[in-house]
């Protein structure tokens, strides 16, 4: 049900989608739904964290594999991006920060997925400190980590919404371009 809003969201947007119309396209009734969910921000919050989840999986596998710390950067970096104009997981994302400030739940679940993509982050570029791969003084580990997601962030948001000339590729060449100043790879 959740995989099914997240495509609805992102095809039609939130303020488009009817519970009804959803319900449909599940086989169910919009009762049914609104039962579970009780309202469309609901039904986001609970289709972001469904998609995060499955996200957080794949992170941290990524993150504990048995290969170069810059590849783990590398590969942390194309998790992050959308896969291109109107990501449904990035949709989300979009229809989030657009109610969350009027929304302390939003807002709250906000917060809470964001840290754990900064902990997971920080965990990597710590270990290529310790490691000695990474130039990065161990104190500027948090605000190297900050800095990077933030830029993630205004990348993916270029495209998602597919503005001119913003594409995965170019959003991840400049990620890494960023990552490559971030962490001054030693040797």
């Amino acid at each position: 049900m959740l995989e099914e809003a997240m495509r609805a969201i992102a095809q039609h947007g939130l303020a488009d989608l009817t519970m009804s119309a959803l319900a449909e396209r599940l086989g169910t009734s919009g009762g049914h739904i609104l039962y579970y969910f009780g309202s469309k921000d609901r039904l986001l919050l609970e289709a972001l964290r469904w998609s995060e989840d499955r996200l957080t999986e794949e992170r941290r596998a990524l993150l504990s594999r048995r290969t170069a710390i810059s590849r783990r950067l590398d590969a942390f970096l194309e998790l992050y991006l959308p896969e291109g104009p109107r990501d449904s997981r990035w949709m989300l994302w979009v229809e989030l920060w657009a109610r969350a400030a009027g929304n302390g739940e939003l807002t709250k679940a906000q917060e809470e997925i964001d840290l754990a993509w900064q902990e997971d982050l920080e965990r990597l570029l710590a270990r290529g400190v310790r490691q000695g791969r990474f130039g990065l003084p161990e104190e500027e580990v948090p605000m190297a980590a900050d800095e990077l997601l933030a830029l993630l962030d205004g990348l993916s948001t270029r495209v998602v919404l597919g503005l001119r000339g913003a594409t995965r590729e170019g959003a991840l060449r400049t990620a890494r371009r960023a990552a490559r100043n971030a962490v001054r790879p030693v040797g």
